[in-house]
């Protein structure tokens, strides 16, 4: 067995790398950036390697830097985790020429497979089916046209060494295959060196379904069973589970002997994912392998008790697996919530800044329920703009499917973060969409149940009467700690009252609170009184709050007579007044917001890559006027109506914050 691995990644998943090699009792060396220096994964490791400047084709990717690193530190073995080098081929040729074990497939597996073209070429060969599309080579937007219309709109423009919904767009018009072309070449050239693009045929209502599959150099090939991936944002997998809700156990085993037979074909060895385009009718095609291990593979690991990163090092270093297919359980249900540094009511685009607060959920495991949390931050440090916007992955089991959508639940209304945005809210509102609950679910998911964007949550008057409950008992609580420590009250208790009105989403609620050392009963004039306990206490982040005997959770930030809540995905701002200040309050003017209607503000902190417009053109609705890249990822601005452009005020290469006037019109 090795005694030190090199990890040639950073974030989230260097840290799960680390944590099963410390397991193993293997020394590990990890890699830094600039922006990286702070950074749990470097705290984690045994030794740290500073490799460069941020962007990560002047560090994470240069092959030289990271060769030199191994050689500085003497590591035997180098876990590539994903993205960055994990699928190429000449990183592990040059690992191979020092003597150095690639944690991953035979160089051959990875050029035949990790090229998204190859592959399906292989699987077409092995009689696999395949999803229509062009493999060749497409040298210009002009002959990506040609080819879309060969092939019949809507198509898929996809990067060949591409990963992680890089480098693909989806274009249902000859237009969006010019503008898509460029983008993902660019996108590919970016992210991992390579920008060549094909196109396939986008199939419409789709499931995306995975089957994990590990083979030693031994001849043994197994399959881990599937992971569904169908919960997608921009061709990036948002929500995993294992099982699939939709697989029967027919099809579960065709797709997975198939999936193995396709890796045995090409030498595989190492984990790896064989992933597919499932339709309503059970009927699967190829759509890739990747030759790596995948950001989900967490969901595996709990419903199987396989530590597949274990297992890469051990075949890795030339061991057999130690168990067959029979061994293989599929036990309860898991889920994963990946927490992006993206804000969903801006459209989900890029966050960054310092994590003022950071408190996962804590983790467990038990045979009622486990929680886990893969992470690479940590509170105080910094989200940056060169690098994927994942936080963590935040992972559940159950016995059941139910189960584990519960505990989700229960884990995301405890999960604090604070300094940026982040999609927390958008992660709670799919937990409880009646869509998923039930489990039909396409990758259509998110652009047909919010097609014009998350807005949040509103909850339902039996919901919202809890929230009004909780909040009058928790601030009676706050106003008599107040009166406590200012001195102004001796009789504090009487003198604070028991009457109270409370605003919530639009809506007035009176209500009378009669108190005791156990808690409160909240009485309603329009309906049955509730009974509130907690422990909460002024000043504590989130309050676990028992209302009628039910669970609540509550994140709560303190406001000018009231509080910030939020739960379930609603953020809630509520306000509450004695009656007489209710009165008085119902009369105050509301300040309205500035108009920038005129305006073209940055939605998130980027670079200008592309301006399309000068000051004078009339832009017509739906006109690209700029590109903002963030986090990898090219964002196009578009004009919402027509109009004249009056002043630029950034060029490309600048660096904007999130709101920065990019230009105005008359």
């Amino acid at each position: 067995m090795f005694k030190k691995i090199l990890i040639a990644n950073r974030g989230e998943i260097a840290c799960r790398v680390i944590k099963t090699a410390r397991r193993m009792g293997i020394a590990t060396v990890a890699v830094y950036s600039d922006a990286d220096r702070n950074a749990l994964h470097v705290k984690m490791a045994d030794e740290a390697v500073y490799i460069g400047p941020p962007p990560a084709n002047q560090s994470y990717i240069v092959i030289d830097k990271i060769i030199e690193a191994v050689r500085e530190t003497g590591a035997e073995a180098v876990h590539p985790g994903y993205g960055f080098l994990s699928e190429n081929s000449k990183f592990a040729e040059a690992l191979a020429e020092i003597n150095v074990a690639f944690i991953g497939p035979p160089v051959g597996a990875i050029e035949k497979m990790g090229d998204k073209i190859t592959s399906k070429k292989i699987a077409a060969e092995a009689g696999v089916s395949t999803v229509p599309g062009y493999m060749g080579l497409i040298v210009d937007s002009d002959e990506a046209v040609k080819i879309s219309g060969e092939i019949g709109y809507p198509v898929m423009i996809k990067a060949s060494a591409g990963g992680g919904g890089k480098g693909m767009r989806i274009a249902w018009k000859e237009e969006e295959v010019r503008e898509g072309f460029q983008a993902s070449k660019n996108e590919a050239a970016a992210s991992f060196g390579d920008d060549r693009i094909f196109i396939e045929k986008f199939v419409t209502q789709p499931r995306h379904i995975e089957i994990q599959v590990l083979a030693d150099g031994h001849g043994n090939t197994l399959y881990l069973h599937e992971r569904e991936c169908s919960i997608q944002r921009r061709n990036q997998k948002v929500i995993e589970e294992a099982p699939s809700p939709f697989l029967d156990p027919q099809t579960r085993r065709a797709m997975g002997e198939q999936a193995c037979a396709l890796a045995a074909a090409v030498g595989y060895t190492s984990a790896g994912t064989v992933e597919f385009i499932v339709d309503g009718a059970r009927n699967f095609y190829f759509l890739e392998m990747n030759t790596r291990l995948q950001v989900e593979h967490p969901v595996t690991e709990l419903i199987t008790g396989i530590d597949l990163v274990e297992q890469m090092i051990r075949v890795a270093a030339g061991e057999a697996l130690s168990f067959g297919q029979d061994d293989v359980q599929m036990n309860g249900w898991a889920m994963e919530s990946r927490l992006y540094a993206e804000d969903p009511y801006r459209g989900f685009l890029p966050s960054i800044g310092r994590l003022t607060r950071y408190r996962p959920p804590a983790e467990e495991a038990s045979k009622t329920q486990a929680v886990r949390n893969d992470t690479g931050v940590f509170e105080g440090g910094e989200i940056s703009m060169y690098y994927d916007p994942m936080i963590a992955k935040l992972c559940t089991w159950g016995p059941d499917r139910a189960a584990a959508i519960e505990v989700m639940r229960t884990a995301l209304d405890s999960f604090e973060v604070e300094g940026i945005g982040h999609n927390l809210p958008f992660l709670s509102a799919v937990m409880d969409h009646p869509k998923f609950v039930s489990g039909t679910i396409t990758t259509a998911f998110i652009e047909e149940e919010y097609p014009d964007g998350f807005q949040g949550v509103t909850l339902a008057e039996p919901d919202l009467r809890r929230v009004v409950a909780a909040a009058a008992a928790m601030y009676r609580v706050a106003e008599i700690r107040r009166t406590r420590i200012s001195g102004r009250m001796d009789n504090h208790e009487r003198k604070i009252g028991d009457d109270w009105v409370v605003w919530l989403q639009g809506a007035e609620y009176a209500v009378s609170i009669d108190a005791d050392r156990a808690g409160a009963t909240v009485n309603f004039p329009d309906g049955p009184a509730m009974r509130v306990e907690s422990k909460w206490t002024p000043g504590d982040a989130l309050a676990k709050v028992m209302v009628d005997g039910a669970p609540l959770m509550l994140k709560v930030n303190k406001i000018t007579g009231g509080f910030r809540l939020r739960t379930r995905g609603a953020e809630l701002f509520v306000k509450l007044f004695s009656p007489r200040q209710a009165e008085l309050a119902a009369l105050m003017p509301e300040k309205t917001p500035p108009d920038t209607s005129k305006m073209l503000l940055c939605p998130m902190p980027g670079l200008i890559v592309t301006v399309n417009v000068a000051v004078g053109d009339e832009v017509q609705d739906g006109q690209a006027l700029c590109t903002v890249e963030a986090m990898k990822m090219e964002n196009t601005l578009r004009a919402e109506r027509k109009g004249v452009v009056s002043k630029i005020n950034a060029a490309p290469g600048d660096n904007l914050a999130v709101d920065e006037v990019i230009m105005e019109f008359e």
